[in-house]
This record gives structure tokens, sequence and C-alpha cells, in this order.
């Protein structure tokens, strides 16, 4: 009895270590991927593949390493990508609160299909955090000028603003998603974790 809960724990503890490990790779892999910047707006926000890897290790491992790989993630953009921010609350809304919620796509773990629904709700609560950051903070750049067109209103501004690079982000999320669900399917329910 004794022996099986030494291995018992020995195997939980091997698998700690190989999500922290994993975890470790798709945080970099998704910095990495954060400086191929296919668009860039200019009060912050770009189109980028980056959201992929945290996308694909929340929904491998759960809901809770999830959103320690994003927030991981977002404390890396405020460090390595010029944090583009209006004081500390920006700081806060725009980095390490924005990309935590992409670990909602582990809700999804284990299920067939869980990267896709798991890669619009992350994506979507990311909109959230960052849509809040427009109402809030950066409501003094209104009236301005996005996309060719002049906003008054705050909530519009945040609206078109964060949507313009959120939906095309979520779009080439999912896009890379199916490409790469018959090679990695195995991967994206996690069916080469041990269950412990």
């Amino acid at each position: 009895m004794a022996n099986t809960n030494q291995t018992t724990a020995v195997q939980r503890s091997h698998l700690r270590v190989r999500m922290l490990c994993e975890g470790a790779i798709m945080v970099a892999l998704a910095q990495i991927l954060s400086f191929i910047k296919l668009m860039e707006l200019p009060n912050g926000g770009s189109l980028t593949p980056a959201m992929f890897p945290i996308l694909l290790f929340a929904v491998r491992w759960g809901l809770k390493d999830g959103l320690l790989a994003g927030f991981v993630f977002g404390l890396l953009q405020l460090i390595f990508d010029g944090a583009y921010a209006w004081g500390w609350q920006s700081m806060l809304l725009d980095y390490l609160l924005a990309f935590t919620p992409l670990g909602l796509a582990g809700l999804f773990k284990g299920k067939s299909w869980g990267i896709f629904p798991g890669t619009i709700l992350g994506c979507a609560a990311r909109f959230v955090v960052h849509f809040i950051s427009g109402i809030t903070i950066y409501r003094i750049l209104v009236p301005t000028e996005v996309l060719g067109t002049v906003f008054d209103d705050p909530t519009l501004y945040s609206i078109v603003y964060n949507g313009s690079y959120m939906l095309p982000n979520t779009i080439l999320a999912l896009v890379i998603a199916g490409l790469l669900y018959v090679p990695l399917k195995k991967f994206y329910v996690g069916a080469d974790i041990p269950k412990a």
C-alpha cells in the first residue's frame, strides 16, 4: 500500500514538472511569436500568432495552469514588448489582466474540438479586459480618429479600436488551430498526458 502511494506521488511530481516545462516552452514560444507583428496600431495592440501557444497549453493542462501561463505571458509582454501604457492601471489591465483570461480555454480541457470554443472564449475575455481599459483609461484620447473615423464616444471608440486587432487575432488563432488540428489532435485533447 505504501509503495503504491509513493509511486503515485512520484508520478504526480513528474507530471507537475512536465507541465511546468511545457508551460515555460509555450510561454517562450508565444513571446517569440509576439515579435512577428502582421499589423500594429499606434496606441498599442497588434496582430501576431502569439496567442496560440497559450491557448494550446490551456486546453491541454486545464484552467488553473492556463491562467498562470497567460499571466506569465502578459508579464513578459509588459517587460519586453515596449509596454504602451498610461500609468499603472493601464499596465495592470492591458498586460497582466488582459492576457491571463486566455487561460479560460482550459475549461475545454480534454474535449475533442475544445481548442476552437476555448480560443473564442479566451480571446473574447481578453477583448473584454481591453474594452474596459479603453472606456476607463484611454477615454482621455476621445475624440480621436481610428481607421478614418472620428469617435466622440469612449465606448464606441474602445469597441472599434480593440476589436480592430482582437477580431483578426481571434481569427488567426482559429486558423492556426484548424491547420494544425489533424497533426496535433492528440495534443489538443491531452491524450499524451498520463493520468495521475
